[in-house]
Parts: structure tokens; sequence; C-alpha cells
């Protein structure tokens, strides 16, 4: 698998590189698909599940496909206080998906994180590696029609 040997051929010493390892392969699949994690494991000899148990411990990883774009709305308490289950709740019915789900077209995963640590900011959502503060539910939308746009 081309897209692995290229992230090993940068980590001579991968076994105190698997985060970092496992997050460059997530970057190109958009998740860790299992043939992979097969072919990590047996390509380095890392025991699998030593690669599941990091995959499944780190809240970065994921072991089911996500969108293109990862659109992650703050619950903590500022956020909370300040409006930010009404964005969420706004995105699922735009996106028709529920927290922790993924569009039928792939292109958005929608989830609630508890602390973006931007509390200043609040409400805060993060789109892709985007922060945004003091968003409203047409700030929020305004973002996802721009993104649209964009392709």
């Amino acid at each position: 698998m081309q897209p692995v040997d290229d992230v090993l051929s940068r980590y001579p010493e991968v076994r105190g590189n698997l985060i970092s390892v496992l997050h460059e392969i997530q970057s190109r699949y958009n998740y860790l698909p299992e043939d992979v994690l097969m072919y990590l494991a047996k390509k380095t000899g890392v025991p699998i599940t030593r690669l599941y148990s990091i995959a499944t411990f780190y809240h970065l990883f994921s072991l089911t496909p996500k969108g293109k774009h990862q659109i992650q709305v703050c619950l903590g308490t500022a956020c909370h206080v300040k409006g930010s289950q009404r964005i969420l709740d706004e995105l699922k019915r735009k996106l028709d998906v529920e927290e922790g789900e993924t569009t039928k077209d792939m292109r958005y995963t929608l989830d609630a994180v508890r602390c973006i640590g931007a509390c200043s900011l609040a409400p805060v959502m993060v789109v892709d590696k985007d922060t945004h503060g003091n968003v409203t539910t047409k700030k929020a939308t305004d973002i996802v029609k721009k993104i649209e746009k964009e392709g």
C-alpha cells in the first residue's frame, strides 16, 4: 500500500512514532481503514491490538469514514451558555445528520466536542482546521454555504 509505505519511509523508528504515523495515515484516508491497519501491523511488527488500542483511545482517530470536511461544535460551558446547542441543532437540520455522523455524500462529518479551548470566543466551532468564534446559527450555515460554493 503505497500511502502507508510513503509514511513509513519518513519514520525509521515506528514504535516511538505510532501516533504520528497513524495521524498521517488517517489524513490520507480521512479515517483508519481496517485493511490499512492490518497492513501496518504486518509491515512494522506492531501488534494489531496495539494499533487498535491507540486508535480507539485518542479522540483524534476514527475507525469509521469521515467526511471531506470536519465540523466540530463546542458544547463546553461557555459555549453552551451562549447558545452552541442551537448552532449544533441547526447544523444537524441543515446537513441532515446527527452528531457523530457523516453526510451521505461524504462531504461533512458533524461532531460535538466538550471544549475547544477558546472560551473567550464562545460560541465556537471548528471547520477542518479553522476556528470560528462568536458563531450564530446564521454564521454557522453561512460557513457551510461558503464551503459548498468552493466545491
